[in-house]
């Protein structure tokens, strides 16, 4: 299976769910990972603040922070190794391709907020 891990800026807690103010995005990718976890699928998540080390040990994170934009090319997400997205997480749609998975891993109203307009004869538009 592939590997996949998003490694994200410096937050109060490993999630980032904490607080007042929650960002809905930060809510949202939270429980994708917790769905597709419980059907097996391997995906990590580094925050900056945590982790410090995963970004070191990451070349391609690391020189995408030590580039230009810095920290704000995050959160990245990194497919076997590679950097597939940056400056925004991955939406449903996105994870199903590069981990061939079917819909159904995100589980009820996730599965319906892909945020990607998916469908139909006509493709992906995301």
């Amino acid at each position: 299976m592939k590997t996949i891990a998003i490694y994200e800026p410096a937050m109060c807690c490993e999630t980032g769910i904490c607080g007042v103010g929650v960002d809905p995005e930060l809510i949202r990718i939270s429980t994708v990972i917790n769905n597709l976890k419980k059907h097996g699928v391997v995906i990590k998540r580094y925050n900056l603040n945590s982790f410090p080390q995963e970004f070191i040990k990451s070349e391609a994170v690391n020189k995408l922070i030590n580039g230009d934009g810095g920290v704000d090319n995050l959160p990245a997400t990194v497919l076997d190794g590679k950097i597939v997205k940056t400056k925004k997480y991955p939406v449903n749609a996105e994870l199903m391709i590069w981990l061939g998975i079917p819909e159904s891993y995100f589980g009820g109203e996730a599965a319906k907020q892909s945020g990607c307009c998916c469908g139909g004869d006509s493709g992906c538009c995301c």
